[in-house]
């Protein structure tokens, strides 16, 4: 079958055209990825922290949790998160927030922060 002489190069100019509404999709579709990223590690830096934060004395239960909690975030996400709360007698709770990059951590952030939350019950003395 033969093609009628004005199409050619059609399908060419259709691609060249959706190019950037492809290129669009997939840098959100990245993005995404990413702010889903930042909450589970928010969520695990929060685990960690709350688990040292159990065995610690109430004294230096803060320096404990906090420095557990940022020691599983790499580089690129440890320069935007903070620990805002950790401590508490008996029920030790830990909040942790870290921002959410753009594109690529360590890059720039936006002005968005997730929250991991945690909490255990503090270890018994015998």
């Amino acid at each position: 079958m033969r093609r009628p002489d004005g199409d050619r190069g059609q399908v060419s100019v259709e691609l060249l055209g959706m190019t950037p509404l492809i290129v669009l999709t997939l840098v959100l579709m990245w993005q995404a990825v990413l702010t889903g990223y930042a909450f589970t590690l928010a969520g695990n830096a929060a685990d960690e922290g709350v688990r040292a934060g159990t065995a610690a004395p109430p004294g230096e239960r803060f320096g404990a949790c906090e420095q557990a909690a940022l020691k599983h975030l790499s580089g690129a996400w440890r320069g935007g998160a903070s620990v805002e709360q950790c401590g508490g007698t008996g029920y030790v709770t830990a909040d942790v927030a870290v921002k959410v990059p753009v594109l690529f951590p360590g890059f720039i952030d936006f002005p968005v922060t997730v929250h991991g939350h945690a909490g255990a019950v503090e270890e018994a003395k015998r």
